[in-house]
């Protein structure tokens, strides 16, 4: 599978998840009110975001990001870039 197709994959992956995540805000109740969806159907969303889970993880092990996750801007960094100088050498130019 070309990386294009990759892409373009992930790109719907990831618009469904969110429009189904918006559909869910939209229809959750307020506290001490009914759901309007039926126990059938919250367990069908649920397995939707399982399935779209398992999808999303299986096109970025076939990407090799298969340790990918979010950064966060105040997440602590575990690791620190040196730059290293060559030195100069002894040895006159010829």
């Amino acid at each position: 599978m070309s990386n294009e197709a990759l892409s373009k994959e992930q790109r719907i992956l990831r618009a469904m998840r969110k429009t189904l995540a918006s559909v869910i805000k939209d229809v959750t109740p307020k506290s001490g009110y009914l759901s309007p969806l039926s126990d059938e159907t919250v367990e069908g969303i649920k397995e939707c975001f399982t399935l779209i889970s398992i999808r999303e993880r299986e096109l970025a092990d076939e990407l090799g990001l298969a340790t990918a996750k979010p950064h966060y801007t105040d997440e602590v960094k575990t690791s620190t870039v040196v730059n290293f100088i060559k030195p100069k050498s002894d040895k006159p130019e010829s």
